[in-house]
């Protein structure tokens, strides 16, 4: 399984952006899916923005048209790119990797988002 280590998390007051990375220890040119995941206290883990195949993207309503996920190949790098962010997008943001379909996934350690003013 690949290694994945987040960083980029902090305390923005709402309406403010901020960009995650997850560096992963081999390369992801080829892997299935790489992605982000988050919870929140007392709710489960969920889904925020992922990549298919290398080109497909998928993102939760309730980010849409507020995050970009995008992946650098040569840096073997996924980030995240948040922006207008909200009070209820506070929670540990995890990197996910599964390379094929059927593979165990890899998570990172996550990182804290705290949205407050």
């Amino acid at each position: 399984q690949v290694q994945l280590v987040e960083s980029g998390g902090g305390l923005v007051q709402p309406g403010g952006s901020l960009r995650l990375s997850c560096v992963a220890s081999g390369s992801i040119f080829s892997i299935y899916a790489v992605g982000w995941y988050r919870q929140a206290p007392g709710k489960q883990r969920e889904l925020v923005a992922r990549i298919l195949s290398g080109t497909i993207t998928n993102y939760a309503d309730s980010v849409k048209g507020r995050f970009t996920i995008s992946r650098d190949n040569a840096e073997n790098t996924v980030y995240l790119q948040m922006s207008s962010l909200k009070p209820e997008d506070t929670a540990v943001y995890y990197c996910n990797a599964r390379a094929t379909p059927i593979s165990g996934d890899s998570w990172g350690q996550g990182t804290q988002v705290t949205v407050s003013s």
